[in-house]
């Protein structure tokens, strides 16, 4: 019978405590658990006076390879992202959740970031129902430094690093540009260029720290290659953004950090999740078409080569490919649009 992985699951560190290890968090949870029980047995053991005795190796070997033992254990394919740990900014909205949900779905452990309130609350309490442990929510306001650094360092502190970074807090606003308030234009600016600034910083530091490489991956969008008439400080602001990650294409290669970019059209709402950006700009797009809420998603159904209507799962798989490493690409812009020509990255 071949034997199994050698590799220690415990790893004792006198004076800092143990490190548990396991293919994904839950079989590392379960290597804790056994730990802290068998310390504390023998904390008990020893205090009482007596000599704690474990089982011998032959015991241990005949309880481990146990046929009946072993036809318990699963069996199924790891998942291909079973090893990954991901920070999703701007979790709440529709386009984020989505991007969770896809990850967690190929076994990727997820911190779904966002602003504290309410709407991240209840998607932590949502995929936490079907995805338990993997599921971590952290509060974040990307424009906070000291809050970026910190969002790092508690899912580093949960599970061990950071392996994928996906950049989705956006903000959008709609007015000419004779109207344009320049308060209203830097306020996009803290969270669309400042934000991805600090993102990008904060990743490359702790990315070149672990040493293991690493993914990230920017949701841009058709708006950087196509822009749109009053939506000049999203265009603009976004197009920076945009740029910042071609920067960090060629500054993270040598760390083994690959930096993506999607780059998708309009998503309306992820299941009952509505998306932010459209609520502060469908209702112009609505007027200026003479459109309701159904007309305007079927309006953007209909421009693009595929009739196609874009959804958040649909960026999100996108995310997934460049995530799974399936080519050696870094630098690259994959748009989810059903097909625009005017958008075609060039």
């Amino acid at each position: 019978m071949d034997a199994f992985d050698e590799l220690p699951r415990v790893i004792l560190m006198p004076g800092l405590g143990a490190v548990c290890v396991g293919d994904d968090g839950a079989a590392a949870g379960v290597a804790a658990d056994i730990t802290a029980q068998t310390l504390a047995v023998k904390r008990q053991v020893a205090e009482s006076g007596g000599v704690y005795r474990g089982l011998d190796e032959s015991a241990l070997f005949a309880m481990e390879y146990y046929p009946l033992q072993l036809a318990k254990l699963d069996v199924r394919p790891e998942p291909p992202l079973a090893r990954t740990v991901a920070l999703v900014t701007g979790a709440a909205g529709a386009i984020g959740s989505g991007i969770c949900r896809v990850l967690l779905d190929n076994g990727c452990h997820v911190a779904a970031t966002d602003l504290a309130g309410p709407a991240l609350d209840g998607l932590v309490t949502r995929l936490a129902a079907d995805f338990g442990a993997r599921v971590l929510g952290v509060t974040l306001d990307v424009t906070d430094p000291l809050q970026v650094q910190c969002a790092f360092g508690r899912v580093a502190e949960r599970w061990g690093g950071v392996d994928l970074v996906v950049i989705n807090a956006g903000l959008a606003h709609v007015a000419a540009l004779t109207d344009l308030a320049l308060a209203d234009f830097q306020r996009l600016e803290r969270v669309n260029v400042e934000g991805t600034l600090l993102l990008l910083g904060e990743a490359g530091r702790h990315m070149k720290a672990q040493n293991t490489g690493g993914d990230i991956v920017l949701i841009s969008t058709k708006n950087v290659f196509a822009p749109g008439a009053s939506f000049g400080a999203y265009s603009a602001t976004k197009a920076a953004s945009h740029q910042l990650a071609r920067i960090a294409v060629q500054e993270f290669a040598p760390l083994g950090v690959r930096v993506n970019m999607v780059s998708p059209d309009a998503v309306f709402s992820d299941g009952a999740t509505r998306s932010g950006l459209w609520q502060a700009v469908g209702p112009d797009r609505m007027k200026a078409r003479g459109l309701d809420e159904a007309g305007l998603e079927e309006y953007y159904r209909k421009r693009n080569l595929l009739q196609a209507r874009i959804t958040a799962e649909h960026v999100g798989r996108a995310v997934l490919f460049f995530a799974t490493r399936q080519t050696p690409t870094t630098g690259a812009t994959l748009p989810v649009d059903g097909g625009l020509p005017d958008s075609t990255p060039r």
